[in-house]
């Protein structure tokens, strides 16, 4: 099965029907992946910013990321089930089309797997690295790719 065929089957699954023929489980879903976005991003700019020497400087970064890490894990969760759902209710379809869809989830992608691959490995237990060059690095590559994920999102809605 081919991507575009699989969109169209998930395009057409009785999920997806459901919530295009609901009046408001669209409207519900949206605001739960909103809600789940800012609490992503604040979860993310704290370690972030921290990291830059921007804000919080007299926290240690590790004590920054053991709080915010649940609140990042359980956003992004909430935000990867909630997007599913959008992207299923919507015209599945029309997104294998759209450049922006696919440039979004090369984003999400990267920002996941540089999260969890050298943030989180680098941040958790040293707090050395929040004055350093590679920590300043870190932050603001965090910062572009979760950046990039949001603005690409954006494009969706608003270029086609």
């Amino acid at each position: 099965m081919s991507i575009l065929e699989t969109f169209q089957w998930i395009e057409a699954t009785a999920l997806a029907k459901s919530i295009n023929a609901s009046l408001y489980d669209f409207a519900y879903i949206e605001a739960v992946h909103l809600l789940a976005l800012a609490v992503l991003g604040g979860a993310t700019l704290m370690v972030d910013l921290r990291l830059l020497g921007i804000a919080m400087t007299d926290q240690p970064v590790t004590k920054l990321y053991r709080i915010t890490r649940p609140w990042f894990r359980w956003s992004l969760a909430t935000i990867l089930i909630t997007g599913a759902l959008l992207f299923a209710s919507l015209a599945a379809t029309k997104y294998y089309y759209h450049f922006y869809y696919w440039v979004k989830m090369y984003f999400l992608a990267a920002a996941i797997l540089f999260t969890f691959i050298v943030k989180n490995r680098m941040v958790s237990n040293n707090d050395a690295i929040a004055n350093s060059f590679t920590g300043k690095l870190i932050g603001l590559v965090s910062i572009l790719l979760w950046s990039g994920v949001g603005f690409a999102g954006k494009a969706i809605g608003y270029i086609s």
